[in-house]
């Protein structure tokens, strides 16, 4: 029996990814991948989207296989129900723990650019309260509304690159490869773990309309991001020069650079109100995976009853556990989540999938 009765199209389906993997990478992985990279940085996101593309079609292979079937389900049918159930607690542990980043890494952002003395626990507390109300509408909702906001958070960084045209210094990006290829793989750390959020696509691939058209979108919504992103890293790059990294947010950095004929300026209210709706979207869709994994994990008829207890969790580990401070936080995203993050959203599942074909293939020449 289906817990979700909604339905959406694949390009809803790519509207909702595109947030739930950009949304906070736009603010952070040019600091991160700057820091290694320096004035090559834009190349570090065309070579970590490999993770994407290699994420998807991992994800679509394991679709075949169990076409009614979500990521939190299908390990059991790979592996077991014993195994399959621990490995699926590890995963939700794994949502509730990636949700908590994204709303510490929210609530450091508004109180460091506009509520310096709001607390932690009122600005993650109110997030989550509207995402809770979201994902209790269910898969289409949320489809709705990414095609109502998401256009315009994909468009941001280009409106933002076009608006700076003027100050733009390009020869800030040469030589290019100055140091080798080390500095570039080093800085495609990042943007290759969060390119494997795909895998997030797993959860609502059962509730595609028009699954033929699944992996149509979900490249082109992985192209559209890798763009983003270099065009990001570029605008840094020819903003910033090699220092982007010295900077905790240079996207938002850059804009209060934008000034046109003396009046157009101080978009960065603006900006915020565009990427606030990236980041609602982001959260939900994280939040989402989590109530709705655990009801079938669980084997509950309904993921409803626990959205509000989940979203109390959320809220109390955003505040106090995921970590004690901003650089605390920051530094597990440079250096843990890359290894953290790839081995659950890309390595498991690639190993599940060989699984899942030894098994089949062995189904085959039983009969």
């Amino acid at each position: 029996m289906m817990i979700e009765k909604g339905k959406i199209s694949s390009y809803q389906m790519a509207l909702i990814m595109y947030p739930t993997i950009a949304a906070t990478a736009l603010l952070t992985v040019p600091g991160i991948t700057g820091m290694y990279a320096e004035r090559d940085m834009w190349i570090s996101p065309i070579i970590g989207s490999v993770n994407g593309f290699i994420t998807v079609f991992i994800v679509f292979q394991l679709h075949k296989l169990y076409p009614q079937e979500s990521l939190i389900q299908l390990i059991e049918r790979i592996i077991g129900r014993f195994m399959g159930k621990i490995i699926g607690f590890l995963y939700l542990f794994f949502f509730l723990h990636s949700g908590s980043i994204i709303l510490r890494e929210y609530s450091t952002f508004i109180s460091v650019s506009f509520l310096q003395t709001t607390p932690p626990f009122v600005i993650i507390g109110g997030m989550v309260l509207v995402c809770s109300f979201a994902v209790r509408g269910g898969i289409e909702g949320l489809g709705r509304t990414a095609n109502l906001f998401v256009p315009m958070v994909a468009l941001l960084p280009l409106l933002i690159a076009s608006l700076l045209l003027k100050d733009f210094e390009p020869q800030n990006m040469l030589p290019v490869i100055e140091h080798g290829f080390g500095p570039v793989l080093l800085g495609a750390a990042a943007p290759q773990a969060w390119f494997g959020q795909t895998l997030f696509i797993s959860m609502i691939l059962p509730f595609l309309s028009d699954r033929e058209k699944g992996m149509k979108w979900s490249l082109i919504m992985v192209i559209v991001i890798t763009v983003n992103f270099t065009i990001t890293n570029l605008l840094a790059v020819f903003l910033f020069n090699g220092t982007a990294s010295g900077y905790a947010y240079p996207l938002f950095t850059a804009v209060r650079y934008i000034t046109i004929a003396t009046f157009f300026e101080h978009l960065e209210s603006v900006t915020i109100a565009i990427w606030i709706t990236g980041i609602f979207i982001k959260i939900a869709m994280v939040y989402y995976a989590l109530v709705l994994g655990t009801a079938q994990w669980l084997n509950l008829k309904d993921y409803k009853p626990i959205v509000f207890p989940f979203g109390l969790l959320l809220t109390v580990f955003g505040c106090q556990w995921v970590a004690p401070n901003f650089e605390t936080l920051n530094q597990f995203v440079v250096v843990i989540y890359p290894f953290y993050g790839t081995l659950l959203l890309t390595f498991i599942p690639l190993l599940l999938l060989v699984i899942a074909k030894i098994r089949q293939k062995q189904n085959k020449e039983d009969f």
